[in-house]
């Protein structure tokens, strides 16, 4: 029945009862009866699973020891540092399949003959001996068997030339910053191991911020890094939980393993959900939609999997499959809440990307508001307009007139869709020719939603920006240089950051699957209130393909991704944290005290409703802004919206605000809210629920 809430035990994998695919595609493990809305009990999040880290009880003391006894014989000994239990064997995202920037594919010689996935022959250094999967498991025996090949195949890129490669730049990173005050552009400071590529980030209404990619599969950057064409068990996904508040050591992440699916590529291999190079967006209800990812094979293959994450209960659940496969495609959320999907590469492989857009949940479905309503089960529905974009990824956004604008990469592919009449309307042609994987951002508009969006990366030859504005492109101002797989955000003071880059996919300058990088593509570029643009510090690894980066609540950024240099880099290659992260202070927070935002209203806030926030330090209130939290990939983040509330005035500790007019300029969801002072110093934001009212 449409609307029902359904009812269903959630399994250790994270699958759940009900969450059934559509016929003869994907399967759960599961079993399963209808979909719906399931009412979880509103509450605290349940904290299923274990650190990432094992505690030493013990037993598992005891049983690691028995496990690295029968590993001795089996193999070469594991280093002291891996011998912490992990999860499975670790595949890799594809490589860019875009028909401009398609870099080698792994040959026929990297996949061990008669092994579907890549698994290594018994007997070798990869091999699972019967004895240790008995005490240990199939899962974790696996993870064992792959330190051990990560330890037999150090040799073609050995550690030397990492721990160097990391070295030199953390020197050169020192160097240039020295010219550069934190008051005046900021500065870089934690840089710290992640077990987690991050190709796919969500800054999560809890605080924590969710990674998600793939299991590792190689360990030598010189040579494709992802699993593109990997089939069976290594074409496989993983995601994490890294919670700020714990620091940055390694029990700060905790594994969130996605739900074990069996993929039609006929190797018939449960694995973890192969969710890599997804699309993704938020529900009203501060869940993360994520859609597609790799079947395998083909070059990369579209998958029909539709997951939510739901951040409260730190657990995620399966949806009915979508109608058609998707790798790379893009996702933005409507006015309605409802998220809109389009692009990818379809299940036929690389080169035949999907025109189908669809829509979740269904019309017939209620859009899931509550945090304790959860998806399980729903189905996508298709939109009577197509999307012909004839490269993935398309950059959405849904602009304050309620329509979902697509821009492809494509400069005669500009479209509008207006996801009520399900009508698609051409704009016009961008005035730069093709772009490649590179940053967008909904420009802030003051007290509405954004009416334009500023295009900027993607071409390592232009280095201009364009604005589309009431229909119209215009060129404006260029950046220092051009630049691809950037990551550009909007800070809490209305400003532009942009961080990553390089010169095009898995190329920093000196040729294809070469780790060493121009020092250009490590510095940051910061726009300020004027529309102009300068360069700032420089990040400590270059990160281009598959680099992310996000707004923390408390002011800073987080720069992760790219898990050729992080592999490239890694101080540890033997040890179980693939990747890193590190953190940016933006100057505003080094230009004296900062404002107090010490209550806001629990429930859900209306629009264009008063309301009134607790402040120590109201009188030196001068702004009020709400910035939407970021989800992104492929430098594509279709979630970041920035709004200035009305402040009304302060009265003892307490300020008063106004929200946003109506659901189009800012759909309905959880907003990072941020008090800053006249010189544009921001609080640490606290969250607030937007929806309901006009």
């Amino acid at each position: 029945m449409p609307g029902q809430f359904a009812t269903g035990a959630t399994t250790g994998t994270g699958t759940t009862a009900g969450s059934g695919p559509a016929a003869g595609t994907t399967t759960t493990t599961d079993t399963g009866g209808g979909g719906g809305l399931r009412a979880a009990a509103p509450g605290p999040a349940r904290g299923a699973g274990r650190p990432y880290r094992a505690r030493g009880s013990a037993v598992l003391s005891a049983v690691c020891a028995l496990a690295c006894a029968l590993a001795a014989a089996a193999g070469p000994a594991l280093p002291a540092a891996a011998a912490a239990p992990r999860s499975a064997l670790r595949p890799t995202d594809g490589g860019a399949h875009h028909p401009h920037h398609h870099p080698p594919r792994p040959s026929a010689a990297d996949q061990p003959a008669g092994h579907p996935g890549g698994h290594a022959p018994d007997g070798g250094a990869g091999a699972v001996p019967p004895g240790e999967a008995a005490v240990l498991g199939e899962e974790h025996a696996r993870a064992h068997a792959g330190r051990r090949q990560a330890v037999a195949g150090a040799g073609t890129y050995p550690q030397s030339a990492r721990t160097a490669s990391l070295a030199a730049l953390t020197a050169s990173q020192r160097e240039t910053n020295a010219a550069f005050t934190a008051a005046g552009s900021g500065r870089f400071t934690a840089y710290f191991p992640s077990p987690d590529f991050g190709v796919h980030v969500a800054q999560l209404p809890t605080g924590k911020v969710l990674l998600f990619s793939f299991e590792r599969v190689e360990t030598d950057p010189t040579k494709e890094t992802g699993p593109t064409d990997r089939t069976g068990r290594t074409n496989a996904g993983r995601a994490f939980l890294w919670d700020p508040a714990k620091g940055t050591g390694a029990r700060a992440f905790r594994k969130v393993p996605p739900p074990t699916v069996l993929m039609p590529d006929g190797s018939y291999v449960p694995r973890p959900a192969p969710f890599f190079c997804a699309g993704h967006a938020f529900l009203p209800n501060g869940m993360v939609g994520v859609f597609g990812g790799n079947a395998g094979g083909k070059g990369g293959s579209g998958a029909r999997l539709s997951f939510v994450f739901d951040p409260w209960t730190e657990t995620w659940f399966r949806n009915r499959d979508m109608m058609v496969g998707r790798w790379y495609p893009s996702v933005v959320a409507g006015a309605d809440g409802r998220l809109v999907i389009m692009s990818g590469q379809s299940e036929r492989g690389t080169g035949t990307p999907t025109p189908v857009v669809e829509r979740f949940p269904a019309l017939r479905h209620p859009v899931p508001r509550r945090t304790y309503d959860i998806p399980v089960g729903l189905a996508s529905e298709r939109l009577r307009a197509d999307a012909p974009f004839r490269n993935d990824y398309p950059h959405l956004f849904s602009l304050r007139d309620g329509r979902i604008y697509g821009l492809g990469r494509d400069a005669d592919q500009q479209w509008v869709f207006d996801p009520v009449t399900e009508v698609r309307t051409g704009l016009p042609r961008r005035p730069a020719d093709f772009r490649g994987y590179g940053s967008a951002v909904p420009l802030p508009a003051g007290v509405r939603g954004p009416d334009s969006v500023l295009v900027l990366g993607g071409d390592p030859h232009d280095p201009h920006t364009y604005r589309l504005s009431g229909g119209r492109w215009s060129t404006e101002e260029p950046r220092a240089f051009g630049r691809t797989q950037d990551d550009t955000l909007i800070l809490p003071d209305g400003t532009l950051l942009t961080v990553n880059g390089a010169l095009s996919t898995r190329d920093y300058g000196h040729g294809p699957f070469n780790p060493r990088a121009d020092l250009k593509y490590r510095r940051t570029e910061l726009r300020g209130a004027d529309g102009h643009w300068r360069l700032g510090p420089a990040q400590r690894l270059p990160r281009g393909y598959h680099s992310n980066a996000l707004v923390l609540p408390d002011g800073r950024v987080m720069v992760t991704g790219d898990e050729l240099q992080q592999i490239a880099n890694d101080p540890d290659i033997t040890d179980a944290m693939d990747g890193s992260i590190e953190l940016y202070e933006p100057a505003y927070l080094h230009r004296g005290g900062r404002p107090a935002l010490d209550r806001v209203p629990a429930g859900e806030l209306g629009y264009g409703a008063e309301f009134r926030v607790g402040s120590s330090t109201a009188a030196r209130v001068a702004r009020a802004v709400l910035l939407a939290p970021t989800t992104a990939t492929h430098a594509v983040n279709t979630s970041q919206r920035h709004l200035e509330l009305t402040v009304t005035g302060a009265r003892g500790d307490s300020v008063g605000l106004r929200t946003p007019p109506g659901a189009a300029d800012a759909p309905p969801g959880f907003y990072m809210l941020f008090l800053l002072d006249a010189a544009g110093v921001p609080s640490t934001a606290k969250w607030v629920k937007l929806g309901g009212g006009r």
